[in-house]
């Protein structure tokens, strides 16, 4: 059975219609940027896909996870990757696609920055890289470190982590523990100039206001 099948299999039925009519990434980048940001006020989470469809709000792993379900319904590969940071950053997921032999990613933030990218680039290192000048903090510092290798979701059996009860604790672990890349040369760390003030005004440019002022979601 292939794995789009497994999945439309085991949705419930307003999740499946839901899917149904998210087709294409632009159209899963716009449902995404519809929901609320999960502030966690209750706690740290990793809600799965049914989850993240029945609270209507969702976290960057959490909007990750989310697209590469409605991807896989649709027949492509659920592919993840993870963006590593340096000093006391957040780290960041997003969903990769291809069109043809290019590369884009959905990407589920609050923020200005770090967003959707249309697939223009040639590699997943190419796309990765386009996401180096917009990540910093407050203090203008350049953060990212490091990306993962796409990671397969298609790997697991849907029900685990698409529909599962439980957190997916154990998926960011495993992504946490997979291959990385280096983005910066170590020598050239300590050099890297830091955001202008234009550039960090971006940071205060919110889809959804967080009144306890945390960092980039």
């Amino acid at each position: 059975m292939r794995y789009a099948d497994k999945i439309k299999r085991i949705l419930p039925r307003d999740l499946r219609r839901l899917f149904s009519q998210l087709k294409t990434p632009s159209r899963i980048q716009d449902y995404l940027d519809t929901l609320p940001i999960n502030f966690e006020l209750s706690g740290e989470s990793n809600f799965p896909p049914v989850e993240v469809f029945k609270r209507e709000t969702a976290h960057c792993f959490e909007g990750a996870v989310f697209a590469a379900a409605a991807l896989a319904f649709h027949g492509h590969r659920p592919l993840l990757m993870d963006f590593a940071t340096a000093y006391d950053d957040e780290d960041h997921t997003v969903t990769l696609f291809k069109r043809g032999k290019y590369w884009g990613a959905i990407s589920k933030t609050n923020h200005a920055v770090l967003k959707f990218r249309d697939p223009i680039y040639s590699s997943p290192r190419e796309l990765a890289m386009s996401y180096f000048h917009e990540y910093y903090l407050w203090d203008g510092r350049k953060s990212l470190r490091a990306y993962s290798a796409p990671f397969d979701l298609s790997k697991y059996p849907p029900e685990k982590w698409i529909t599962s009860g439980e957190s997916l604790d154990w998926l960011m672990d495993a992504i946490s523990n997979s291959r990385y890349f280096p983005v910066v040369p170590r020598k050239f760390e300590r050099s890297l100039r830091h955001a202008s003030k234009v550039e960090m005004s971006a940071l205060s440019t919110v889809d959804f206001p967080d009144n306890r002022k945390t960092k980039r979601g």
